[in-house]
C-alpha cells in the first residue's frame, strides 16, 4: 500500500515512531500508517468511522481512535482496491485541512 499512498499528490512518507513504521503525510500532517506487524490505520469521516467499526470491518486505531482514525489488523483484510480508495479519501480528508496556501504550494488548490 506504500505505492498507493506515494502517488497521492504531494504524499510523503518518513519514520517518526521508528524505522518499523511507515507514516505517510500530506503536507507534514499524516493520513496512513503502517505498522511492523502489518497492520494499517488511517484516519476516516465521522460516518465512515461508525460504519466500520460498528461492523467490524476495522477496529478504533491504537491511540488515534479519538481523531476518527480506524486500523486493520493486516492490510490484507480488504481488497486492494478497496482499501486503495479509503486511503484516497484520508488523504484528501487531510489535505482539505490544510491551508489553501499549503494546497497550493502542493499542487492541490
Amino acid at each position: 500500500m506504500g505505492k498507493v499512498c506515494l502517488a497521492l499528490p504531494g504524499a510523503t512518507l518518513d519514520h517518526p515512531f521508528g524505522d518499523h513504521h511507515d507514516a505517510y503525510r500530506i503536507g507534514g500532517k499524516m493520513f496512513a500508517m503502517v505498522g511492523e506487524m502489518g497492520g494499517i490505520s488511517f484516519k476516516v469521516s465521522d460516518i465512515a468511522y461508525e460504519v466500520l467499526t460498528e461492523s467490524g470491518r476495522a477496529r478504533p486505531a491504537p491511540y488515534l481512535a479519538r481523531a476518527k482514525w480506524v486500523n486493520l489488523e493486516r492490510i490484507d483484510d480488504w481488497p486492494d482496491d478497496d482499501l486503495a480508495e479509503h486511503l484516497a479519501i484520508a488523504h484528501g480528508i487531510i489535505a482539505a485541512k490544510l491551508t489553501k496556501k499549503a494546497r497550493a504550494a502542493l499542487g492541490l488548490a
